[in-house]
């Protein structure tokens, strides 16, 4: 095996680490300052430092650290091009170079969000030392002549965070909101956070790549760090080499851009951790309309996705990475609500912009990965939005399951999917199908067994996908909601103006349902029946006890 085939394997294996999640950005967990003092940028050092970033570094950012490694055409966002000294995330002025703290940082705490995975030894055991990370941070520098220069020395344009300023409260959180709608912050990332204020695919990094608005509502995707300090900075310095610029000039006070920042903290959602849905047990009709009031009272359950990476397309770059579900259910029907972020409404889909599988996937090759760039349009008015619940047909015995990803031959699913531009044209809008694996299409139901209805509202970067069933049905195929027994559920979702069609998509592993057996009749008897037996039997203790004491 030649040298350029081990790269391009390699680096591949680091594409699938990204697509499932693997990568680690470990945030504030990770150490933001270094243990030990900055050793002297020795020949030595700089020597350490390449043998590094060749072992480590070069698959994603290129032997030349122009960011054109074997991996980079498979990544968004793409790999940084250290020859231009163009650096994200900085605690310098705007446009300006890091610091070689700010470097230690980031590859120290990676990048949420991205494949940048953290390098902290303390955090994963193949990381780097401190005297390894210095000496990788040394050669990077060495790609861009800027930091060799004076006149550039970032150390003489640090911006400080602001000392004595209020806690984050209600206080600082109302005044964040007033600066946010004053700045016209909601242009780009929308009223509610969701990055739905961006209408079309317009904006663009200094490399030429497209650029989707941040949702700064979920904390694990922002890549400088989700604290109110690290919010601060990144209005304070702007983010370079992108849209996202500095806020001094347009917010004056710092203690306005520290509102600010409280005020995005306090739009992260939080991911709810137990993987068992119990649906809201209610006496009247289950929902049918994603607005019911009903919602409200029904137990959210997080479902995390992750790229479909098992199979040819492997498709490492979803946009979206979770989706919340909630349950209500009668003695005859069940609902459910799926509802995730999404800042594109898409309700067109074309199907001669489908690729073929067959034309990525060739036989023991490694080049089955979507290129996110040429082989997918990632563009509006291409393919539907839609989300797929999955249930195994046969019910489990023990903690058999059929496969996550369509189930097999011996083990088929059951799924529900629901897709935008059947909701849109006022059609049917879900379709029960049956998969038996993933190298075939998974097999729409007969007209007379589509018994799921459905409804959806998109509103504000948001969709909420509502499908409603009888609990027990007579098709053989179909799940049946059995009370008092675990049924194992996994979604599918399809982001269309992400590209995303056929098996190009997020997947979940199986998480659970678990209807709760209605208690019955003669349980309230015997309660009944007990308390009065108790008050009885006291009662004649103490009249003993009264006749007892008067003779």
């Amino acid at each position: 095996m030649n040298v350029r085939t081990r790269l391009k394997r390699r680096a591949l294996g680091i594409v699938a680490a990204a697509g499932l999640g693997l990568a680690f950005a470990a945030g504030a967990l990770a150490a933001d300052r270094p243990s030990k003092a900055k050793p002297p940028e020795t020949p030595q050092l700089l020597e350490k430092g390449s043998v590094v970033y060749f072992q480590r570094c070069s698959f994603c950012h290129g032997l030349l650290g122009d960011g054109e490694g074997p991996a980079a055409a498979f990544l968004d966002p793409r790999p940084r091009d250290f020859t231009l000294g163009t650096y994200k995330f900085r605690t310098t002025q705007s446009g300006k170079l890091p610091t070689d703290e700010d470097l230690f940082r980031t590859v120290s705490r990676g990048l949420p969000g991205t494949a940048m995975q953290a390098f902290d030894n303390e955090l994963i055991k193949n990381g780097l030392s401190e005297e390894e990370r210095w000496a990788v941070i040394a050669y990077i520098k060495t790609f861009a002549r800027e930091f060799n220069d004076p006149q550039f020395d970032p150390y003489k344009q640090t911006v400080a965070l602001p000392q004595n300023l209020p806690a984050m409260s209600e206080a600082t959180i109302a005044k964040g909101k007033e600066v946010f709608e004053h700045a016209k912050c909601w242009e780009c990332h929308g009223k509610q956070g969701r990055g739905d204020g961006q209408k079309a695919f317009d904006r663009t990094d200094d490399w030429g790549f497209p650029i989707r608005i941040r949702n700064v509502t979920h904390p694990w995707k922002i890549k400088g760090g989700d604290t109110v300090e690290d919010i601060y900075m990144r209005f304070s310095t702007g983010i370079n080499g992108t849209p996202m610029p500095s806020f001094v000039e347009g917010v004056k006070s710092a203690e306005d851009r520290w509102a600010l920042a409280t005020y995005i903290k306090s739009l992260q959602h939080k991911l709810t951790e137990h993987q068992v849905l119990r649906p809201l047990r209610i006496e009247g009709e289950v929902p049918l309309i994603p607005e019911d009031p009903a919602w409200a009272k029904a137990p959210p359950m997080d479902v995390r996705l992750a790229g479909q990476v098992v199979v040819p397309p492997r498709w490492q770059n979803p946009s979206v990475d979770f989706a919340t579900v909630r349950a209500v259910a009668n003695d005859k029907e069940i609902s459910f609500l799926v509802h995730w972020d999404d800042p594109f409404k898409d309700v067109v889909h074309k199907d001669d912009q489908e690729f073929n599988p067959k034309d990525i996937a060739k036989v023991g090759a490694y080049n089955s990965y979507v290129d996110p760039y040429k082989m997918v349009p990632r563009k509006l008015e291409t393919f539907r939005d839609a989300v797929a619940l999955q249930f195994p047909v046969k019910r489990p015995e023990g903690t058999k399951k059929p496969h996550f990803l369509r189930g097999d031959a011996s083990n088929p699913v059951h799924l529900w999917v629901w897709k935008a531009d059947l909701e849109e044209q006022g059609k049917r809008s879900v379709e029960e199908a049956i998969a038996r694996g993933w190298k075939q299409p998974a097999k729409a139901q007969a007209e007379t067994q589509q018994q799921v209805s459905g409804k959806a509202l998109w509103k504000e970067g948001r969709w909420s996908v509502v499908m409603k069933r009888p609990l027990i049905t007579e098709d053989r195929s179909d799940i049946q909601f059995v009370p008092g027994v675990f049924i194992p559920m996994s979604l599918n979702l399809w982001d269309g103006s992400n590209g995303e069609h056929g098996l190009a998509m997020a997947i979940s592993t199986w998480h659970y349902v678990f209807l709760e057996a209605p208690t019955p009749v003669r349980v309230y008897g015997y309660s009944a029946f007990a308390v009065l037996a108790t008050g009885l039997v006291g009662f004649g203790l103490m009249k003993k006890v009264q006749k007892e004491s008067k003779t």
